[in-house]
């Protein structure tokens, strides 16, 4: 068996045992079972597009992410069923034959033993449907009453009509359209989290190659920044590298530079970068629906010591959190060794929230379990192996103007942890060019820019000599 984070690659070869996604797509769908089973529903509704692919092992690309238009259904005593548009579905008919389920319907059977017989109808699990895309749809067109027809018909399909349905997210109208069946919608979202809160050793490898594909963009983006380039271009770079190497979809580049780096916005613009600026980059990206959510912090050209004492706190914590990760320890044992929200310069933990942070990494880059001081002291989470998270720190320079920010994304082992973020974040990298000055190179850790009207250490020596 391989190890959990191995990175053998991604491509299925004869020779080694690498991702199997036959194994992958049962474990996911079991793991659900087991949690909807545990739960008050009969059956979970998903039109969350994560869920969906967790439940199916389906996808269209990410450009409906946001259109809440495909669903899915799982029963107790069925497989999934995924609506979709017509010519998606058709093609889950041809390219997942795992879509099957058979209905607890009958038909009458011409050919039995006797006139009338009646045997089980089996249907496909690829359908065409679609819901009402967040209202695009005229309201009285109908098709929110025709999602929830859809439903209705499985749920008593099943002897399932009279059991609270689990929905994760839903548009108002169709709510309203099940309501008026008479199903009794209730909270399923949490029926998926906590089916996707432990990764499956699939699941690990994914991520895992995911990350490494994030540091080969971090190796081309530190080669890249440098004074005069832009944050719009480095979002640009790091993109290409990614779909280079594969990625399903780039979620997101946080480029964060200079002065915009306390506080933290939590988008690029296209500010120019200049020398000595602190930059810090959050890369976002998928690899077969696994994400990344990783974070490395920059100086360009040089460091000021406020930038860098900075960098020292924000790795202290990092530090701190990561050496007491291990099956047994809780979210409030994390979050107890991060600063407080008034440490570093807001007035409670609301405000500061996702600053010091942690949160579970799979098919979407925040699930179980969450790491904050906002949260987790009095509703502490307990850390078991096969978890797989991202920790989070951020430190504002003393200057008022940089700040650092560091994440890892950590593997909970039996006895500990595996870090799977490998792009080095020990200490503050410098990039850009070495300057080279009378006397030597220029050193990269410097009080000052030439500023001659202040009293740099050295304007005080030639002012002493």
């Amino acid at each position: 068996m391989l190890s959990n984070t191995a990175t053998t690659g991604a491509t299925a070869v004869d020779w080694e045992d690498r991702i199997n996604f036959d194994r992958l797509r049962d474990e996911r769908l079991a793991r659900l079972k087991v949690e909807l089973d545990r739960s008050e529903c009969g059956a979970v509704l998903a039109f969350d597009f994560s869920n969906i692919r967790y439940m199916t092992s389906t996808h269209i690309g990410t450009w409906a992410v946001d259109k809440l238009i495909r669903f899915s259904l799982l029963t107790r005593v069925s497989d999934p069923i995924s609506w979709d548009f017509g010519s998606a579905a058709k093609h889950h008919k041809l390219y997942n034959p795992w879509l099957s389920t058979t209905s607890a319907e009958a038909d009458a059977d011409p050919h039995g033993p006797h006139h009338g017989a009646k045997r089980p109808r089996s249907e496909s699990g690829a359908r065409a449907g679609i819901s009402t895309l967040r209202g695009a749809m005229p309201p009285d067109a109908g098709i929110a009453q025709g999602v929830a027809r859809k439903i209705k018909r499985e749920l008593e399909k099943f002897g399932l009509a009279h059991e609270p349905l689990g929905v994760d997210v839903i548009e108002l109208p169709v709510l309203f359209a099940l309501q008026a069946e008479g199903i009794d919608v209730v909270d399923g979202q949490q029926i998926f989290m906590e089916a996707r809160r432990i990764k499956t050793h699939d699941e690990i490898s994914l991520l895992t190659h995911a990350a490494a594909m994030v540091d080969a963009a971090y190796e081309d983006l530190y080669r890249f920044l440098r004074p005069g380039v832009r944050e719009n271009e480095c979002v640009g770079l790091v993109s290409k590298s990614l779909y280079d190497l594969g990625s399903e979809y780039v979620e997101g580049v946080n480029a964060i530079s200079g002065e915009r780096c306390s506080p933290h916005p939590h988008v690029f613009s296209d500010r120019l970068i200049r020398p000595g600026d602190p930059a810090f980059f959050d890369i976002l990206h998928s690899f077969n629906g696994y994400r990344t959510c990783y974070y490395r912090t920059f100086a360009v050209g040089s460091a000021s010591m406020a930038q860098n004492d900075a960098y020292k706190r924000a790795r202290e914590y990092m530090d701190r959190a990561i050496a007491l990760v291990r099956p047994g320890a809780t979210t409030a044992d994390i979050v107890s060794v991060w600063p407080t929200a008034q440490e570093f310069g807001f007035p409670d933990e609301e405000a500061a929230f996702a600053l010091q942070y942690g949160h579970g990494v799979g098919l979407s880059i925040w699930e179980k379990p969450v790491f904050s001081r906002l949260v987790s002291l009095d509703h502490p989470e307990v850390l078991e192996e096969g978890m797989v998270f991202a920790l989070e720190t951020y430190w504002p320079s003393a200057d008022g103007i940089g700040a650092a920010r560091i994440e890892e994304e950590v593997v909970v082992t039996s006895d500990g942890c595996d870090i799977i973020t490998k792009f080095p974040a020990e200490r503050l990298l410098v990039a850009g060019r070495k300057y080279h000055a009378v006397g030597g190179d220029l050193p990269t850790l410097r009080s000052s820019q030439s500023h001659l009207n202040g009293a740099t250490p050295e304007l005080e020596r030639m002012a002493t000599s």
